[in-house]
């Protein structure tokens, strides 16, 4: 990691959960890390915790809807103008609504494609263009995908979720391809982990929380620092080794 000292790097979604820990540990290893999200409150305390603890890098905390493609761009002409641009994307943000194929809301559906596709696409575009014109020959996109990206769970309410992670998948092989005709040698990988507890299972469940605790009281689960831990073993690879996608469950994990 010491070559990405005084870098920058986004990190979506990082208010809280895996956000919150990639962000905790990019600023732990010196990097300039740009958080976002739409309520930025949790971030400011991050930050500040980050200043506390004597990290050498810094913790940005910056406001944006990502389901706003407007607010995306104006969040990167800010970085532009800022900090120069972006060297590592971490695309975390994403969301899950319970709605079924069969009966889901096209709003919720919407939501989910808006977030976890378009918002992670849009940010990938926006990040490599910023390498480009700066001439960054060796930054790297991280998508935070799921083991739903890989398998379907025979679950409803999780169906359309799955479909979005599925995209991920898909959206990360395809950028891998087009960075190598571009012939550079920015690097793109996944991360998909199984069942972490953060607060994901809350907001999706968020009509039966008892549902969702149930979620991580079943098995022992990965916490969100084991991805962060991920995210910096990925970055901390040489640069000529492209790490595609882990995928990490919890021991206990059935599917």
């Amino acid at each position: 990691m010491e070559r990405w000292k005084g870098r920058v790097a986004l990190v979506t979604g990082a208010s809280v959960g895996i956000g919150a820990a990639v962000a905790r540990a990019l600023v732990q290893h010196g990097m300039k890390v740009v958080g976002c999200a739409r309520n930025v409150d949790k971030i400011e305390k991050l930050a500040a915790e980050c200043q506390s603890a004597g990290y050498s890098g810094t913790l940005i905390p910056y406001k944006c809807d990502l389901s706003c493609e407007e607010d995306i761009l104006s969040m990167f002409s800010a970085i532009k103008t800022l900090h120069r641009g972006v060297d590592v994307c971490i695309n975390n943000a994403g969301l899950a609504h319970n709605e079924p194929l069969l009966s889901g809301k096209t709003d919720g559906w919407r939501n989910m494609i808006d977030v976890n596709v378009l918002a992670l696409s849009i940010c990938t575009r926006e990040a490599y263009q910023s390498m480009k014109e700066r001439n960054v020959d060796d930054g790297h996109i991280i998508n935070i995908n799921s083991m739903g990206g890989h398998r379907v769970v025979p679950s409803a309410d999780e169906h359309f979720y799955c479909a979005t992670k599925y995209a991920v998948t898909a959206l990360t092989e395809g950028l891998r391809q087009e960075l190598r005709e571009a012939k550079t040698h920015i690097r793109a990988t996944c991360i998909s982990p199984g069942i972490v507890e953060t607060e994901f299972a809350f907001r999706h469940h968020n009509s039966d929380p008892e549902k969702a605790a149930a979620v991580y009281e079943s098995i022992k689960c990965l916490k969100a620092q084991d991805i962060a831990s991920a995210v910096t073993y990925v970055l901390g690879t040489p640069p000529h080794v492209q790490i595609g996608d882990v995928q990490m469950r919890p021991v206990e994990q059935v599917s």
